[in-house]
């Protein structure tokens, strides 16, 4: 059955395990970030377990599979914003209502239980807490894309290289950004944004959960 999904049997064997969203959530929180520090990476769901360390989209595509092993769709959506990084998370669908699994090392832009009955609300649910607290404190989240379905490199003769590749996924960073994108905001809106106060700046920006130097 793992050679269906691309997988060694011990990778399948655990994301079977995680047969439940909060159980991948769960895994992916102990999981430490992966600080690219001999430069940018997008690691395959295999070099990414194998590596034991993860930013926000090499999280997704874990979290992403373990779904799909269990049954689900392998769904991801990318947020955009104003002078701010991007971010991506997994969703999943419980009782007709949307949900996300994140990896991000601030206390924001986390896990979100399946509460939201359409995307615009999950992804607006992110809205008030995504500022670039650096830079003055912005409101930065400007649009969601539609799901992201992986399965979509079937059709592409690449199939199951978002699992498998010991190469940087470049092109999947680059196929998401180019998908459709919802705006959340108008123009006029974003004018008139409240940035973050200085306290809730400190709060966002000043607590991170991994450092370089702390180990699993």
């Amino acid at each position: 059955m793992h050679t269906r999904f691309g997988l060694s049997k011990g990778d399948y064997s655990l994301l079977r395990k995680l047969n439940t969203p909060v159980k991948i959530q769960d895994y992916l929180d102990k999981l430490p970030i992966n600080f690219e520090e001999t430069g940018e990476t997008y690691m395959s769901v295999s070099r990414a377990l194998r590596e034991k360390k993860v930013h926000c989209m090499e999280a997704a595509l874990i979290a992403a599979c373990a779904l799909w092993v269990n049954g689900g769709v392998p769904l991801l959506m990318d947020f955009k914003t104003h002078n701010d990084e991007d971010h991506v998370v997994a969703l999943f669908k419980k009782d007709g209502y949307w949900g996300a699994i994140s990896k991000t090392n601030h206390a924001v832009l986390r896990y979100r239980d399946p509460v939201y009955r359409t995307q615009r609300e999950l992804a607006l649910s992110y809205f008030h807490e995504y500022t670039n607290a650096h830079k003055k404190g912005i409101k930065s989240l400007r649009s969601f894309s539609v799901p992201f379905n992986l399965l979509r490199y079937k059709k592409l003769d690449k199939d199951l290289e978002w699992v498998t590749s010991e190469e940087d996924l470049h092109y999947i960073a680059e196929d998401i950004d180019d998908i459709k994108h919802i705006p959340l905001i108008t123009e006029k809106m974003a004018k008139g944004l409240r940035n973050a106060t200085e306290f809730e700046r400190k709060v966002i920006d000043g607590n991170v959960e991994w450092s370089k130097s702390k180990k699993l």
